[in-house]
């Protein structure tokens, strides 16, 4: 039987030059993946999930979000803000109330695709 270090060697020492030119022609820029990598950091954070999984269901103003998730209003501004930042989510105003969405399309696939994966 295989050892999983096995698996991860190569047997003999050929690099396949075409396959590793049209691989690294393609690769982003140091800066893109830097700035995927900060944006996948974002969702590491269980309180940061629980909100962005609240906005999946509703548009939501803080203090439902607050009472949904049984933590203070200032908790759930500073996630928020970090959201806001990273443009996972969005808010308008209606009057004095703040409402938070999503940003976009994007973001709810990448949490359904997330909880899809996780149910497997």
């Amino acid at each position: 039987m295989e050892k999983q270090e096995d698996l991860e060697r190569c047997e003999s020492v050929h690099i396949h030059q075409d396959l590793v030119a049209q691989v690294n022609a393609g690769m982003p820029d140091e800066e893109i993946l830097y700035d995927l990598a900060e944006l996948f950091k974002l969702f590491a954070d269980s309180t940061r999930i629980k909100i962005l999984y609240v906005l999946f269901a509703s548009e939501l103003c803080v203090c439902d979000i607050a009472q949904l998730l049984n933590m203070s209003q200032s908790a759930i501004s500073h996630q928020l803000r970090a959201l806001k930042q990273a443009k996972l989510v969005r808010y308008r105003r209606e009057g004095k109330q703040v409402f938070y969405s999503l940003a976009d399309g994007h973001v709810r696939t990448i949490l359904g695709q997330g909880m899809e994966h996780v149910a497997e």
